[in-house]
Formats: structure tokens, C-alpha cells, sequence
């Protein structure tokens, strides 16, 4: 079964992201531009998941839950997880790393909690923004023993990309996927760096508004259409 997706978009809740990125706004928009299913993945917190998760029941759409992490090292990762519960006990492990600051709007931007009818039901006032105490190994380790996925994320970007930071993306972690950026010339980007090209890659739009989720372009082959078997691609 073939399904259109975009794995790695952000909610308000993200600092750097629009206000208009509701949960069923990006719903209906990732709807309106035909996808099948996407994946929720703010800075550091999973706190809007479940509630965007509950309009794609409501509407059709498959979304998976997740996280991009930022890590010591100033890495991005995208972590994609089969259940809600296991992204929340990553989620409550990661809040426990977080730089103990509060969020300052006036600089960093709001984050937004929401429910599943856009009512705003609070603000989160721990800093998303800035990197985690987790380092990339740890980080890696745990997301895998909840039985989730990494992706080292827009790896083809001078910030925050594995590539970028560490000069390569170390054999030992065991990646199947590397992600880069839906603007990416992945063609000309092997040309630059050969040693990658073992590596299966999936396009993604890091959308922080709403213009800038995917439209029909990247598509994942799954026995069946539910999360499990999405995310089990990337194993």
C-alpha cells in the first residue's frame, strides 16, 4: 500500500512556529494537500501530540507521534514512536534534561498547548528552544528500547544536522534513513558526499507554517496503514 507522507512537522507548541499551526489546521491542511499520514515532531516536547493525533482519528488522517530532539551536541533528531504512552515517557525523560529556564516570548516565541478543538488550554514555560542535556548515544539508545525510530534530521543543513556537527554520521548507530530537507538536491548532495549513499533518505518539510507541509511528493510503501507498520520502515 502506498501513502503520502510528511514526518516531521511542528505545532504551535514549538517556539519558531507559526500560532495558525492548530492541530486541526495542520490536519486539514496536510488533508487538503493529500496526504495519508504525517508526524508531529516539536523542539524537546510532545506535549501537542495527542491532540492533533485525536483530530486524525476524527478526519482520516494517520499521524504519528514523536519529538524532534535537540541534544547536547546541538543535533536535531527526529523520533518517531508507535504509541502516544511511549512518546509521553520519552517526552517526561526529556523534560528532565532540559536547561532549567523559562520560556521568554519576547525572544524565543510562544508555545502553545492545545487541544484536540484548538482551544488553547495553557503555555508551556519550560525553553524549548535550546539544545537538551541528552547526548546523541544516549538519546538514540532510548528512543529505541520504547520500540521508536531515529532519524538524524535535515542531515543535508549546515545547523543542527548530524553530518554538519560530527563531519560524519557514525556506522555505529545503525541508520537505515537519513532525513533532508523537502529543498534538497539529494542528487547533487551525494555527488558531495559519497560515503552516504548506502543510506535510504526520506524528504521531509520541517513545516513551522502551514503553507510549508508537503504536498503529494514523498511516499513510503507499508503492509498496512497504521503506525507500526510506518515507522517499521525505518528499523
Amino acid at each position: 500500500m502506498r501513502i503520502w507522507v510528511d514526518l516531521h512537522i511542528h505545532s504551535c507548541l514549538s517556539p519558531c512556529a507559526e500560532e495558525d499551526m492548530t492541530p486541526n489546521n495542520i490536519v486539514h491542511m496536510a488533508l487538503i494537500k493529500g496526504l495519508d499520514a504525517i508526524a508531529i515532531t516539536d523542539h524537546n516536547s510532545a506535549s501537542n501530540v495527542e491532540a492533533v493525533m485525536q483530530v486524525g482519528s476524527r478526519e482520516g488522517l494517520l499521524v504519528v507521534p514523536g519529538m524532534e530532539l535537540c541534544t547536547a551536541e546541538e543535533i536535531h533528531l527526529a523520533c518517531l514512536f508507535p504509541t502516544i504512552e511511549k512518546t509521553l515517557r520519552f517526552h517526561n525523560y526529556v523534560y528532565e534534561y532540559l536547561i532549567p529556564l523559562d520560556n521568554r516570548e519576547d525572544i524565543f516565541g510562544s508555545q502553545i498547548l492545545m487541544d484536540s478543538y484548538d482551544n488553547e488550554i495553557g503555555r508551556e514555560n519550560k525553553m524549548l528552544s535550546g539544545a537538551s542535556r541528552l547526548d546523541v548515544h544516549t538519546a538514540i539508545s532510548i528512543v529505541r528500547e520504547l520500540g521508536g525510530v531515529v532519524l538524524p534530521a535535515h542531515v543535508n543543513r549546515q545547523s543542527y544536522s548530524m553530518l554538519n556537527t560530527l563531519g560524519a554520521i557514525p556506522e555505529e548507530y545503525g541508520f537505515k534513513y537519513l532525513e533532508c530537507s523537502k529543498n534538497c538536491n539529494l542528487e547533487l548532495f551525494l555527488q558531495e558526499h559519497e560515503e552516504l549513499k548506502e543510506y535510504e533518505f526520506i524528504k521531509s518539510s520541517d513545516a513551522h507554517f502551514l503553507s510549508e507541509i508537503l504536498d503529494k511528493e514523498v511516499f513510503v510503501d507499508v503492509e498496512d496503514k497504521n503506525i507500526e507498520a510506518l515507522i517499521s520502515i525505518f528499523r
